[in-house]
């Protein structure tokens, strides 16, 4: 059964914050934020900008592009963040309504800023094996930058963070943009090693701790040796093993569309392919909106004219917990 990618659609803040103001901010030199870190710029939410709120935004881009009726989807998957408009809330019935479609069932999930990989596995199941389901939308928003305290040097590495929202349709007997197979990697160890430490059932968020309610690193220069290589190593593995599965081999993919990482992180993974800088986006001007790295890379790529039909195309993310994942599709009508 041919599963294919009808429309994708991107929603960013018109805000942003500079490579220079990061540096001012975190006492670190320009030219370690904007060569070595690889952000000259990135995204951050106005006064408006809420995490689902983005999210319905980006969607109804997709749903206008696509050209149907939002009566039509029978499935909306909320691929956002747990930091959103209110604790413990359900942002996918949210979306639902704000959109129109009013004939879906919905729900939330989430792997960090691999959710969109695996919700791209989850449609496609869904999409193969119920007759009723024929079109699934995902969609979401992020701004866990909020939670980044440039003073603190633990979290460095995720000065990137940025915000907005992204949103994919993908639909039964499409043959266009086909989704093809996934391979996704966790590993627990890591699990704990990157926390908000207050603010959940261990320790609840009080006047006196809220200060310490931001992003942390537990065990900074233990995660740090424990993830370096394996991290790369996982990152090239989901790669390799999702263009494997679907029928593939590594000299036929034309394009990755590759999460935000610091500049050598993502020649790495381009050499270790053999591709050359022309087959991927470095989102230096945009910085790393989680989950909706890849919708932003395809569509850059797309507007500058990168993809041709019959591309063999690797989405590939990588999310804190740690979790890795990897889909290739078919570009175009190939």
């Amino acid at each position: 059964m041919t599963i294919g990618i009808l429309s994708t659609g991107i929603y960013l803040p018109s805000s942003t914050m500079t490579g220079k103001q990061i540096a001012e901010k975190a006492g670190l030199p320009l030219e370690v934020v904007e060569s070595k870190m690889g952000i000259k710029k990135k995204t951050v939410p106005s006064e408006d900008d809420h995490t689902c709120v983005m999210g319905i935004r980006a969607a109804r881009k997709a749903i206008e592009k696509a050209g149907i009726d939002p009566k039509d989807i029978d499935v909306v998957i909320y691929v956002g963040e747990e930091h959103k408009e209110y604790p413990l809330w359900t942002a996918s019935i949210k979306l639902q309504e704000e959109i129109g479609a009013y004939n879906a069932w919905s729900f939330d999930v989430a792997l960090r800023c691999g959710t969109t990989i695996m919700a791209m596995k989850l449609a496609k199941s869904l999409l193969e094996t119920d007759p009723a389901i024929k079109t699934v939308l995902l969609a979401g928003g992020y701004r866990n930058s909020d939670f980044i305290d440039y003073k603190n040097s633990r979290t460095r590495f995720m000065f990137n963070l940025a915000a907005g929202g992204g949103a994919m349709i993908l639909q039964k007997q499409l043959k266009k943009n086909t989704v093809l197979e996934t391979s996704i990697i966790t590993d627990g160890s890591f699990s704990e090693d990157v926390i908000v430490p207050v603010g959940g059932t261990k320790e609840p968020l009080t006047e006196d701790s809220l200060h310490r309610y931001k992003l942390d690193v537990t065990d900074p220069e233990g995660m740090k040796r424990r993830l370096e290589q394996k991290s790369m190593d996982h990152f090239l593995k989901v790669v390799r093993e999702s263009v494997y599965k679907s029928g593939y081999e590594e000299k036929d993919i034309s394009y990755v569309a590759m999460l935000h990482m610091k500049r050598s992180a993502h020649h790495y993974v381009l050499k270790e392919l053999g591709l050359s800088e022309e087959q991927s986006i470095y989102l230096e001007e945009y910085g790393h909106i989680g989950q909706f790295d890849q919708i932003l890379s395809l569509e850059l790529a797309e507007g500058r004219g990168k993809l041709k039909n019959g591309d063999l195309v690797v989405l590939v993310s990588a999310g804190i917990g740690y979790a890795w994942g990897a889909t290739t599709i078919i570009w175009g009508n190939g």
